[in-house]
């Protein structure tokens, strides 16, 4: 070997090693744990003692009165759901009227659809014209006007934001929702996600003001696809550090993630049949479900659910150590349905008076059944007895040394037996008018 062809070999050695270095450095810090920022530690925190959130589905969908599926349902070509926009103008959109309802329900923060998955966009975004000021008559911002709201009123707003899209040609190749629209066979899967479906998220974060949180959903479309996420999380946590990052993937939470979400489930269950039974012991948890049967508005639904029965879901939601986000589908005119509000009010009413049972609690040391759950705030045990016939109930036991047990509603005191074994108690006859007896067991948190 010539002397020229030594050096040439050394200096390939050399850029090799150093570019296996650097190909492990990189590996290192793409594989780095996430570190939520304090500010976002501190935000986690505060959604869990929120505990109630209204979620609100609203587009250019409701328009057709039949659901914010109904692009995929009827298998309508997308030249004939461009048509849509023309016909979409909520005249009748009252930004205060929709937060004050959800501050006299006791909601503490609302989660909307910013872009479901028909793509369109609710606000005013430049990546595209396939948006509402571009596309309807009416040629505002709705997503604006009720941030600004929101920030007058002290209620949190989230954005719902569809990873899935139905519209755009550069989501390919297609997912499981996939049928012939007109779109074209071929796309560019990376200029979707990085310059198109960013490019939006970096808008929602930076002309809103402080925003509680990203909701995405639709992952589950592509379940197996690179959504290249650390790219994504590590820009919604730059431009926002407090931001949650609340994926409905029905899948273990992944680092960048805040908030564990559940749909039509409490954590845990997977009634619904699509959910993660996996519980995360860290993050946040939160389950979703509808005042009615559908998301989206859908004329034919007047499937409502009491209000005794919505108090009794926010129960069980605490007592899962889980927020509950209760979803609304606004008429496509901008009014909310009236049996929505009455509905809403009744269980704010409730709240007035039992509120101190629901915010700022965890799930509570016995293991919830379906007889009841357990909330708890610092000395106290809240015994939430929903579903008992007895006159003696029997729990599970618990660290903590019981000093006293009253009803919470009168103050009479419960007579009740603490052992190694468990706990019962003397449970009074229900009230028709409460569907909650609630036992306040006094504790004493000394070990």
């Amino acid at each position: 070997m010539t002397n020229s062809c030594r050096l040439h070999l050394a200096r390939y050695v050399s850029a090799l090693a150093l570019a296996l270095l650097l190909s492990r450095e990189r590996s290192v810090v793409a594989q780095a744990p996430y570190q939520p920022a304090p500010e976002n530690l501190q935000a986690r925190r505060e959604f869990q003692d929120m505990k109630f959130g209204m979620f609100i589905h609203w587009g250019i969908y409701s328009v057709l009165g039949d659901g914010e599926w109904v692009f995929h349902n009827r298998k309508l070509k997308v030249d004939e759901y461009n048509r849509l926009p023309a016909f979409f103008d909520p005249e009748k959109f009252d930004a205060k009227a929709w937060v004050s309802l959800a501050k006299a329900a006791g909601m503490k923060y609302i989660t909307i659809t910013s872009r479901h998955h028909d793509g369109f966009a609710m606000f005013d975004s430049k990546v595209s014209d396939w948006n509402i000021v571009a596309r309807t008559p009416y040629k505002k911002d709705p997503l604006k006007m009720l941030a600004d709201e929101c920030h007058r009123q002290g209620i949190k707003l989230f954005f719902y934001y569809s990873q899935l899209d139905w519209h755009n040609p550069d989501y390919y190749p297609r997912g499981r929702t996939e049928w012939d629209n007109g779109r074209p066979d071929h796309g560019d899967w990376n200029a979707y996600l990085d310059t198109y479906m960013d490019g939006q998220l970096t808008e929602l974060l930076t002309n809103y003001g402080p925003i509680g949180g990203i909701w995405f959903d639709g992952m589950w479309d592509k379940p197996n696809a690179d959504w290249h996420l650390d790219k994504t999380y590590a820009l919604i946590h730059k431009l926002q550090p407090a931001a949650l990052i609340i994926p409905n993937h029905h899948q273990t939470p992944r680092p960048g993630e805040d908030v564990q979400t559940f749909e039509r489930d409490l954590p845990g269950e997977n009634t619904a049949g699509f959910n993660t039974t996996y519980v995360s012991t860290h993050l946040p948890l939160e389950m979703c479900d509808t005042l009615n049967e559908n998301w989206g508005f859908n004329i034919g639904d007047s499937r409502y659910k009491s209000a005794e029965e919505l108090e009794r879901r926010l129960i069980r939601a605490a007592g899962n150590n889980s927020n509950l986000l209760l979803n609304i589908g606004p008429y496509p005119n901008g009014d909310i349905d009236p049996q929505f509000v009455t509905r809403l009010q009744a269980v704010g009413s409730w709240l007035s008076k039992y509120g101190d049972l629901i915010y700022g609690t965890r799930g509570g040391p016995i293991p919830p059944g379906d007889w009841g759950v357990t909330t708890q705030k610092d000395d106290k045990i809240y015994v939430h007895v929903l579903n008992w016939g007895s006159p003696l109930l029997a729990l599970a036991p618990i660290q903590d040394k019981i000093l006293a047990a009253h009803l919470l509603t009168d103050g009479a005191s419960i007579n009740f037996t603490q052992t190694a074994d468990g706990v019962v108690l003397n449970v009074p006859a229900q009230q028709k008018e409460n569907p909650d007896r609630i036992i306040v067991l006094k504790v004493s948190t000394t070990k």
